[in-house]
């Protein structure tokens, strides 16, 4: 199983948006197994976003992120990391599609209201600058079986 992480961004928290989106995952079958609500500092955006800290637009982006609240998560499902992408659809919310996340709620490359990881290593890495090991909290939904058959 493939663990992603998901963040629900300010803009998210402010539109009111948390649960229709954690909805939409969960309504998918993937499995929430860790979730907290959280500011981001400036330090730990420089720490999310580093390979963007030199970059022109770092610093409206690190405004926006420690605006308001986010809610950090962890989802684990069969090729997760590219279904939640594919979930959330293009970057701006201009050009996502229609059924998308972004596409039915966003209009703006920023302000697209969640952030998932786009591999294994970033998966990775971002699980583990918002979570401890012992908050991943392992578990089998008793329903698990009628959303896959056997070996998927």
């Amino acid at each position: 199983m493939e663990r992603t992480f998901v963040m629900f961004k300010p803009d998210c928290l402010e539109r009111g948006l948390l649960g229709r989106m954690v909805s939409r995952f969960e309504e998918k079958g993937l499995r929430l197994v860790a979730m907290k609500m959280l500011r981001v500092t400036p330090v730990l955006a420089k720490q999310h976003y580093a390979e963007h800290v030199e970059k022109p637009f770092y610093p409206q982006l690190e405004e926006f992120i420690t605006a308001s609240p986010v809610v950090a998560t962890v989802f684990q499902g069969p090729e997760v990391i590219r279904v939640v992408r594919d979930m959330l659809g293009a970057t701006s919310g201009l050009k996502a599609a229609p059924g998308t996340i972004r596409g039915d709620f966003s209009s703006s490359r920023q302000m697209n209201l969640v952030h998932a990881s786009d591999s294994l290593e970033s998966a990775t890495r971002e699980i583990a600058i918002y979570f401890k090991p012992d908050e991943l909290l392992e578990w089998d939904a008793t329903l698990g079986c009628w959303l896959q058959a056997p070996g998927e």
